[in-house]
């Protein structure tokens, strides 16, 4: 500001000087009368004076215009005219703002998800009771039946955005609740805990490709097949899926070597035991290795022990005073508990051959022994799968498995069963799935219900319709 000042005050000195002179010449002429060829000369000068006197003010002008703001274009009339509430204020630099720090936020990605499963199914045999001997979740026959209604929630960890913690619950019931947790020999207060079949807290280390440790229950990944209809090739489940663990309680931590091989430990309570029943801790280690996205196979290998050294006694009898109690439930200790060890090894294989061809296997081998020393009872076998795309909508899917049960392990008998099923999709829409079922099972005993009392058949055959709904963002399997 102060250098433009100066420039108007230097030309406004000669502007004044010539003014001064101009009037005073004025005067003059005025006062003296002069010939008229003087005055003529006199105009002329004038004239010219005044000439000077604009060129004089045009440089002036040019020169200001130069070092005021505006440019060179901007007039000077322009400028002065200009009021000083017009004039825009300097404007101030920029304060940089910090980035506002992110908050971890368990709801970040949230799917809430729903799924409703019911049946009709049809026993040959017309067993009495209408039950269906060695079934997980069909076990009702001649009965329209509500299998499960589920509700999932879940938040999964996203390490690739910063997020590394997640939560999972999935509330479930329905007649398939009766069979997850509705075994009081492994369970010592099942009620409390059978509409939450899975309940667990996820926090991935940055370790590696990733270090995931999982605290809760979780659904075994003993076995191929899983808890969720939609997600499986048949309608009705395997001998082996019924046999072994539905869940577990306890610690998990999987480490992904690569993209290719991924390590599983467990430490558990036990099998399909919410709250342990002895101070043992189970434990699997397993291996999943995925050459190919098409190609998966899983290794694992569980130790327990799965023997109570407690018995609990809901209404104690006379004399059993002093009991510790749990909740209402006493507990009364066992002299000499039994001490025997349960292996499983199970290994299974699934490979997406094409787009509309899937095919599966599974080999399991289970071992259990009541004491150390004791003989040990044995399950061994198998299942094979497959399943193949008709059309978007039509699908045909069959499966045949075997289990030796040695010393009645799974069903009571020493006996070797056989199971063949065929079933049939129609996906009436994205979410809405009708499945029809022919299966057979097939035993070298006289074991399954027939439709007089104290007769047992060496079969039962089925024939079934399931109806399956589910909504939810979640993608994939559930």
């Amino acid at each position: 500001m102060s250098r433009s000042i100066s420039y108007v005050r230097t030309a406004a000195a000669p502007l004044a000087a010539l003014f001064l002179a101009t009037v005073a010449n004025g005067e003059a002429a005025q006062s003296n009368a002069a010939p008229a060829a003087t005055v003529d000369e006199r105009v002329t000068q004038l004239a010219r004076e005044v000439e000077e006197l604009k060129e004089l003010v045009l440089k002036l002008q040019a020169q200001i215009a130069g070092q005021a703001p505006g440019g060179p274009e901007a007039s000077v009339a322009a400028r002065l005219q200009t009021p000083p509430s017009a004039v825009p204020a300097p404007t101030p630099a920029a304060t940089p703002v910090a980035p506002p720090k992110i908050a971890a936020d368990l709801l970040r990605g949230m799917t809430i998800n729903a799924m409703l499963d019911g049946y009709y199914e049809y026993n040959t045999n017309n067993p009495i009771g209408r039950v269906n001997y060695l079934r997980s979740y069909d076990v009702s026959s001649n009965s329209f039946s509500l299998n499960q209604a589920d509700l999932v929630a879940e938040s999964a960890p996203d390490p690739s955005n910063g997020k590394r913690t997640g939560m999972r619950i999935d509330l479930q019931f329905g007649q398939a609740t009766s069979t997850l947790q509705g075994n009081p020999a492994n369970e010592l207060r099942p009620d409390v805990y059978r509409n939450i079949f899975q309940a667990y807290g996820t926090y991935v280390f940055p370790v590696g490709a990733g270090f995931t440790v999982d605290f809760g229950k979780w659904a075994s990944s003993l076995g191929i097949e899983g808890n969720y209809t939609k997600d499986q090739l048949n309608y009705s489940r395997s001998f082996w899926f019924d046999f072994l663990p539905f869940y577990h309680m306890g610690l998990r931590a999987k480490y992904a070597v690569n993209d290719a091989f991924a390590v599983n430990v467990w430490i558990t309570n036990g099998t399909d035991q919410t709250e342990a029943f002895n101070n043992y801790k189970d434990q699997l280690i397993g291996v999943v290795v995925t050459p190919t996205p098409e190609l998966s196979w899983t290794v694992n290998y569980y130790n327990g022990q799965e023997h109570p050294d407690v018995i609990y006694l809901q209404n104690p009898g006379p004399g059993q005073t002093g009991l510790p109690n749990e909740q209402g439930t006493y507990i009364f200790p066992i002299a000499n508990p039994p001490d025997g060890k349960l292996g499983i090894a199970d290994s299974y294989l699934a490979w997406q051959v094409t787009k509309a061809l899937t095919l599966a296997a599974e080999g399991d081998y289970v071992r259990e022994r009541l004491y150390s020393y004791s003989k040990p009872d044995r399950v061994t076998g198998g299942a094979l799968y497959g399943g193949y795309q008709l059309t978007s909508k039509f699908a045909v899917a069959a499966r045949v498995e075997y289990l030796a049960d040695i010393g009645g392990f799974y069903s009571g008998t020493t006996q070797y069963l056989k199971e063949g099923t065929i079933t049939f999709d129609y996906r009436v829409a994205d979410d809405f799935l009708i499945r029809s079922e022919l299966r057979r099972d097939q035993s070298n005993q006289h074991y399954f219900l027939s439709n007089a009392l104290g007769v047992l058949d060496s079969s039962q055959q089925t024939i079934g319709l399931g109806l399956v709904w589910w909504f939810g963002q979640k993608e994939g399997a559930w």
